[in-house]
C-alpha cells in the first residue's frame, strides 16, 4: 500500500478512535501508535492494510479491553 493512502488510513482510524474513547485525537494517537495493531498495520505481510477501517478499530479496540480488563 503506498504511503499515503497507508497515512490517510491510519488517520480515519485515530479519528475514530478519538470519538469512540471520548478522547482528543492527539491522546487518540498517542494509545494507536502504542498498540500491536498499529505495528501490524505498517507491516504489509500482515494483511491487516486491506480490512476495512472499522475493521482495525475493533481490533484495536478488543487489544485495549485485553490490557485494560
Amino acid at each position: 500500500m503506498r504511503d499515503n493512502v497507508l497515512w490517510r488510513k491510519q488517520s480515519t482510524i485515530i479519528m475514530m478512535l478519538a470519538k469512540e474513547l471520548s478522547v482528543s485525537p492527539e491522546r487518540a494517537l498517542d494509545i494507536f501508535y502504542s498498540t500491536k495493531v498499529f505495528r501490524q498495520l505498517t507491516e504489509p505481510r500482515t494483511g491487516l492494510q486491506l480490512m476495512s477501517d472499522a475493521y482495525v478499530l475493533e481490533d484495536v479496540l478488543s487489544e485495549l479491553r485485553e490490557r485494560n480488563p
